[in-house]
């Protein structure tokens, strides 16, 4: 990689979204911020130029699938998906809200866009390598992304899924991790190291590609190359948790806020230009 995640600058889109994180964050006072500023650059370039989907109609039958598997980084999801207009940008304000749409996860069937519910977990590859067989008996084209987060592949579920997308010659599937390095409980060097982490993915029968996880550039030139012909990928995204709000950044004290006082909140808008920029 040329460019170091840390080194790359926001552009006016992605800061557009991480205020919308914001937004969601202030109306239910909590969140996940760290897990979903990695995300945004990775959701965002597979939102705008991959995935065949259509907002005004979220569940017509050819369209991509993606899941979150790190559902707590749900956020930056639920920011994508307002920009788009699968639901009115007012939601962000209900976020955590007792009679809202929008949970601390995402929840299939509530959430228009939302393809299955989802914590960190480790189920959500394991959905995919469904959809992904269920595709291909039903001769249907789309495809189905899944994105983990790297103390969520720490779940051997995770492994025994892409065992079993490796046996079926899953082609259709595209594994995506967001190795920022962090977890709940600190540094992942420190709870469970998961380096060679490509060579792992590789081991595991996986056309397997590293990537700076905020370059846009990077990321739309490997998304949207043509796909292994035999075999599932996985994409390994390098990213910086809390990405663009610099007290946030690479501090695991920020994978999950609760009652953040005025103070804070305004802090994290000037870092991202303001409220209304």
């Amino acid at each position: 990689m040329h460019n170091t995640p840390d080194s790359i600058s926001l552009d006016s889109r992605s800061l557009h979204l991480r205020r919308l994180v914001a937004r969601a964050l202030e109306g239910g006072t909590r969140g996940h911020l760290g897990s979903a500023l990695s995300l945004v650059e990775i959701l965002r370039v597979l939102y705008d130029h991959v995935l065949h989907v259509h907002p005004r109609d979220p569940a017509f039958p050819e369209r991509d699938r993606l899941i979150l598997s790190k559902g707590h980084g749900c956020l930056a999801l639920y920011a994508i998906l307002a920009d788009l207009g699968f639901f009115p940008l007012e939601e962000l304000d209900r976020f955590c809200h007792f009679d809202a749409i929008l949970g601390g996860h995402p929840e299939r069937g509530k959430i228009p866009g939302v393809e299955a519910s989802t914590g960190a977990l480790g189920h959500g590859l394991s959905i995919a390598v469904g959809m992904a067989i269920a595709a291909r008996l039903h001769q249907q084209k789309h495809r189905v992304f899944a994105i983990m987060g790297d103390g969520e592949i720490n779940e051997g579920a995770i492994w025994e899924a892409a065992l079993s997308a490796s046996q079926h010659r899953l082609n259709n599937l595209i594994a995506i991790v967001d190795y920022n390095k962090l977890q709940s409980y600190g540094p992942i060097a420190d709870v469970v190291t998961l380096e060679p982490l490509a060579d792992k993915w590789r081991a595991f029968g996986f056309a397997t590609f590293e990537v700076n996880g905020h370059d846009l550039d990077a990321l739309r030139d490997l998304f949207t190359q043509p796909l292994a012909a035999n075999q599932p990928t996985a994409i390994i995204c390098h990213t910086v948790k809390g990405k663009g709000i610099p007290m946030a950044e690479h501090n695991p004290d920020w994978h999950h806020k609760s009652r953040i006082p005025p103070a804070e909140m305004e802090a994290i808008y000037s870092a991202l230009g303001g409220r209304h920029a």
